[in-house]
């Protein structure tokens, strides 16, 4: 058999298998079968990477319509676009329904495409016996393929909750499917079920050769079983189900009732793929405080990812977030609420009167993540102007990329996002960038360790977790050592600081729409009108106004679950639609 570079690429929205002309891709007649496919082992490493290259669709920039994604949803980014046919648009403005949240665009996808390769794992599983490849090579696949059907369970689990499990089970067109919904606590103990038999079968990252980086690891079991126990003992799931949650649905949108032990087994996921030593924070403080965060976003290969998609060299993000004086289409920008949740470099929080935060020079001094994540009025950024970095002016009026105060301006909050973004490029250079997207990554696993073990009241022990996130930002220690970090927290602080810390650390992750869901604060913080900043200038000096955007958020209780589409609830008599829809 042939070596294959595992190189995964973005691919356009995948359909679903079928038995016939268009087997492997529905944009073309291949003339593959089944057969053809899976008695062949190049095409059937093929089928398998088809798997893998859906992996990103929730991260992906361009999910919805190209443009759009959950973050635009949320507090943390305004979206450029704003019909109300747009699915982001739909997401925040309250509109959300069974039926016009799956009318078109993009928006199935947080049902079909976890579903479609759910699917595909159980048709490849069900034809390995016959793949021409080693037994070892077979045995490894199989761990690869269960990891991929956890990845897409896991997707299905934080948008729904409990959902109808396949098991191993492959339908064919003609089959008449009506599966009931299972309980959250099945669907949680399937999922990281799963996950402990393939970490059993997996090689660890470095057991893997050179052409094989990329695929799952027994680090991305251990990292996924983390997140999903951290889901499952979170304020949503862990005995908190929507208030309209009737007798009858509740176990299957949550867990009955609460138990601490869930935040413990949570904490114990992540603090077992920690003592394996296998991965580490990307630290570089020498060459500017917090350049390892900085820079482990341009890397396909560091000791931070646990489970990335990887690229070819690009500039994906330069063209989704920079300027327009940069090429960018700025389709995501910022808010004041995110801008202000970022310390000072003392990492003290700006509300703080001893932080040393100057409302007059609102930008200095800040958490090296701040400069490295925001694009702010005077920012320096590579310009094909100069070919080098010149200023980014962003306020009222400012040719190019200015605000606006009636909201129609290049950015609608006075920031871009810099964040995962390449410096020394832009959308409208020539150059690319190295990178691969961090789907896992090891930062996340720290703060899931101190999230939950703060949450069993050992809240000590979540300060070297955080210390150790904060001195890779290049936060400074302090003479106490604590990072800006108060010494001896209650429960509640340590909580509040924790989500902060993820805000800040994981932006444009994909994991706050997910976040503010499950610890049941989006009511309180996706309700009304996002913050944006209104700079005036005069002469040399400029003033800053807290403006609010002119687009309207609106967060139901019932939209901490998303609505089961409607097709799927007709077509299914057993099949229960969530909560409030």
């Amino acid at each position: 058999m042939k070596r294959i570079i595992f190189m995964i690429c973005l691919c356009a929205a995948i359909a679903g298998c079928k038995k016939g002309s268009d087997f492997l891709d529905s944009k073309a007649d291949t003339g593959e079968t089944e057969a053809t496919v899976f008695s062949d082992s190049l095409k059937s490493i093929r089928f398998l990477t088809q798997i893998y290259s859906a992996a990103g669709y929730s991260f992906t920039k361009g999910r919805f319509s190209s443009h759009g994604n959950t973050e635009m949803a949320t507090d943390d980014a305004e979206y450029a676009y704003s019909g109300p046919t747009q699915n982001a648009v739909i997401m925040y403005n309250g509109t959300l329904s069974p039926t016009n949240f799956w009318s078109g665009g993009s928006l199935p996808d947080f049902w079909t495409t976890p579903y479609t390769n759910i699917r595909r794992v159980n048709l490849m599983l069900s034809k390995l016996p016959v793949i021409p490849l080693s037994d070892a090579k077979k045995k490894r696949i199989q761990g690869e393929l269960r990891f991929l059907r956890a990845w897409y369970y896991h997707f299905l689990l934080i948008n729904f909750g409990g959902v109808p499990i396949d098991g191993d089970s492959v339908y064919g067109i003609s089959d008449v499917i009506d599966l009931p919904r299972s309980s959250f606590e099945e669907t949680v103990n399937y999922i990281t079920a799963e996950l402990d038999a393939a970490a059993a079968i997996l090689p660890a990252t470095a057991d893997y050769a050179e052409q094989d980086y990329g695929r799952a690891t027994k680090g991305a079991c251990m990292a996924l079983k983390s997140r999903v126990l951290l889901y499952a003992a979170s304020p949503l799931f862990n005995g908190g189900a929507i208030d309209q949650a009737s007798g009858a649905v509740k176990p299957i949108v949550s867990y009955p009732a609460y138990s601490v032990a869930r935040w413990q087994k949570a904490a114990d996921a992540a603090e077992a793929l920690i003592n394996t030593g296998t991965y580490s924070l990307f630290e570089d403080n020498t060459t500017a405080p917090g350049y390892g965060f900085y820079n482990v976003f341009l890397k396909r290969v560091n000791s931070e990812y646990i489970f990335a998609f990887n690229r070819p060299v690009n500039r994906d993000f330069e063209g989704y977030y920079n300027p327009p004086s940069r090429g960018g289409a700025k389709n995501s920008t910022p808010t004041q609420q995110l801008v202000e949740a970022f310390p000072m470099k003392n990492g003290k929080a700006i509300s703080d009167a001893t932080s040393g935060f100057d409302p007059a020079n609102p930008y200095a001094n800040r958490d090296p993540r701040f400069g490295y994540s925001i694009i702010y009025n005077q920012s320096l950024y590579y310009s094909t102007t100069t070919s080098s970095k010149i200023v980014v002016n962003t306020y009222n009026g400012a040719a190019t990329d200015g605000y606006t105060s009636n909201g129609t301006g290049p950015t609608t909050t006075g920031y871009y996002a810099r964040k995962m973004c390449d410096e020394n490029i832009s959308s409208n250079s020539s150059f690319n960038s190295e990178r691969g997207w961090p789907l896992i990554r090891y930062a996340e696993i720290l703060l899931n360790y101190a999230e939950a073990i703060n949450e069993t009241g050992q809240t000590a022990l979540a300060y070297p977790k955080l210390v150790a996130i904060r001195k890779r930002a290049g936060i400074t220690a302090g003479a106490d050592n604590l990072y800006g970090l108060k010494a001896n927290m209650s429960v509640d602080e340590m909580r509040a600081v924790i989500q902060n810390e993820r805000r800040i650390e994981l932006m444009n992750e994909d994991h706050r729409w997910n976040d503010i869901r499950r610890w049941k604060i989006a009511v309180a913080v996706n309700n009304g009108y996002n913050k944006a900043i209104n700079i005036t200038k005069t002469g040399n000096v400029y003033t800053y106004q807290t403006v609010n955007t002119i687009r309207l958020h609106v967060f139901n209780p019932q939209h901490y679950l998303m609505p089961i589409p409607q097709s799927e609830v007709s077509k299914m008599p057993s099949m229960l639609q969530n909560p409030g829809y």
